[in-house]
């Protein structure tokens, strides 16, 4: 909204727009404006006493307030203003050319597959760095076709990338609700008891082994850990990418995983061993020699091909749950 719609509308309408305003009276003690009050009417009111303690004058406090719903709305707004990410490429570790560019747009899984060592993860970080060709690759990255401004690099409220590493370890004394709550509400995000509801179910879909709202965060298991953070960045990160490093281990259902990730519009890139995954992106970058040595798009032939991998993981699947649950494979 505009600062003149933000000032002079009543406040109840801007409640409704910006319900996270209530945070902004809060933090100072302030009781909120009526209904029908505008900000302008209700900063003019404020008696010379309140300012003086909250060491503002009447402009400095009324910037202030612009200020903090400026910056709620650019926080908001992440995703939304994200439509393409063009990866330019760079240089391989013996100076060859990458020569290729490659356009991703919101809902598209693109895999980055390699041996290991050949570069996947310095791949993941230039998109991650939003790189100018100031890394070693000396790779380019373009949003919306063009050089993006630097907020999108060094900005902590405007983050491009949401990162899922390998390895996740919980240190906070908190239950799994606490914790979701926690971000929901860093986020202003309205009506968050039933995010966060909608999380936990989601993750729970995700996981092998159910759990709940009550659970400790610490005593969650590898892949109930994956889970729940994946279904969290899909729902409440703003970060319009996803970069996945490796879940084939993560005990969790991968196809899921991906398909609530492009539900959500994000752009995922993601580096695997898994042919299942592999298979599952649109296309997939080849890295050899720390450089993209060949774009692959998934062919029908391949689609098809994994209808039967699919059919065979499930059956691998449920020999893994029978080895859980104490039983023999003496016939299979």
């Amino acid at each position: 909204m505009t600062r003149d719609q933000l000032l002079h509308r009543p406040f109840a309408e801007v409640l409704a727009q910006a319900a996270y305003l209530r945070d902004f009276f809060d933090s100072f003690a302030l009781t909120l404006p009526a209904t029908e009050q505008s900000l302008a009417d209700y900063i003019a009111a404020l008696a010379s006493e309140q300012l003086e303690d909250l060491g503002l004058d009447r402009e400095a406090f009324c910037q202030a307030l612009v200020s903090y719903v400026e910056g709620m709305e650019g926080l908001s707004s992440t995703q939304e203003q994200v439509q393409s990410l063009t990866i330019k490429g760079g240089f391989n570790k013996q100076g060859d050319a990458e020569n290729f560019e490659l356009e991703l747009k919101p809902g598209q899984v693109v895999c980055i597959v390699g041996p290991t060592g050949s570069g996947k993860s310095r791949l993941l970080a230039d998109i991650e760095w939003v790189a100018q060709g100031d890394t070693p690759t000396g790779r380019q990255i373009l949003i919306n076709g063009a050089v993006p401004d630097p907020t999108w690099r060094f900005s902590t409220e405007h983050k491009l990338v949401a990162q899922l590493s390998q390895n996740m370890n919980f240190v906070m004394d908190l239950s799994v609700e606490e914790f979701i709550r926690i971000h929901a509400e860093s986020r202003f995000v309205p009506d968050s008891a039933t995010k966060v509801k909608k999380i936990i179910a989601q993750a729970n879909e995700l996981a092998g082994e159910p759990f709940d709202g009550d659970t400790p965060i610490t005593s969650l298991s590898g892949g109930q850990s994956r889970a729940l953070m994946i279904a969290d960045t899909a729902i409440l990160s703003q970060s319009p990418i996803v970069l996945i490093d490796e879940i084939e281990n993560a005990g969790i259902d991968r196809k899921k995983a991906l398909a609530l990730l492009v539900r959500e519009e994000k752009i995922v890139l993601m580096a695997t061993h898994d042919p299942i995954l592999a298979l599952m992106g649109q296309r997939r970058l080849v890295i050899r020699h720390g450089g993209v040595a060949r774009i692959i798009d998934t062919s029908d032939a391949e689609r098809a091909n994994l209808k039967q991998l699919e059919q065979l993981d499930q059956q691998l699947m449920a020999l893994r749950h029978r080895i859980r649950q104490g039983d023999t494979l003496d016939v299979l």
